[in-house]
């Protein structure tokens, strides 16, 4: 099991990161909003500690992925599972905007939390890389229940394999994760397999968040 706790500097994300994520993709947002961004970022960036887990299994675990996700780990000799989140003081920051009635804000954040979720499971990639460069080995890109086929109601057999270390998140009955702004899933590792730049014309989810950031052509 390898952890580790981060900050918001450690993310290295960028105000065209969160502008993107909120939707503006040829212009900015006016100024006003601009001005709040940088306030939401300055205020959080002190106390902001986001987190990521992972564990690397032998064997294929019994999930029920669909063909799309099985078909991208095919070779691997082994199987990380991971857990990364903004964090649960993001995600009480969260409410506080919520009770105040914050509607700018509350965006905002929403945004910035999208992207620092993703933003860690991306240093969570490159620690996992790193801890496999000794063997040779790649690994596949990362998939969540949720997308390509995989239901979001597996995350119920995900979690119990952490054995209690999950980086402060839980599941819901409804399987959904809390704090809100956080990613899990799995990665194929071996020699024979690799990550793909662009995978959306694998999968046929209209709604996946990568599908919305693709550049418009």
């Amino acid at each position: 099991m390898t952890q580790k706790i981060l900050t918001y500097d450690d993310l290295r994300l960028t105000l065209a990161d969160v502008y993107e994520q909120m939707g503006y993709r040829d212009a900015l947002p006016d100024e006003a909003t601009q001005r709040e961004t940088q306030s939401v970022i300055d205020e959080v960036r002190p106390w902001l500690r986001p987190r990521f887990c992972y564990l690397v299994l032998p064997e294929q675990p019994a999930f029920d992925m669909g063909k799309i996700i099985l078909r991208q780990l095919r070779g691997s000799q082994a199987y990380a599972l991971f857990i990364c989140t903004s964090g649960v003081e993001f995600e009480a920051y969260q409410q506080r905007l919520k009770e105040q009635g914050d509607i700018v804000r509350i965006f905002i954040a929403d945004a910035l939390g999208s992207v620092m979720a993703e933003k860690t499971a991306d240093l969570m990639e490159l620690h996992l890389q790193e801890s496999i460069d000794k063997l040779g080995w790649q690994h596949t890109n990362r998939f969540s229940p949720g997308y390509c086929g995989w239901h979001v109601s597996q995350q119920q057999l995900l979690f119990p394999l952490f054995n209690g270390q999950t980086c402060g998140v839980t599941l819901t009955d409804s399987s959904l994760m809390m704090p809100i702004k956080s990613v899990s899933g799995i990665i194929g590792v071996g020699k024979k397999v690799r990550k793909l730049d662009y995978t959306c014309g694998l999968c046929d989810f209209k709604q996946c968040y990568k599908r919305r950031l693709k550049p418009a052509k």
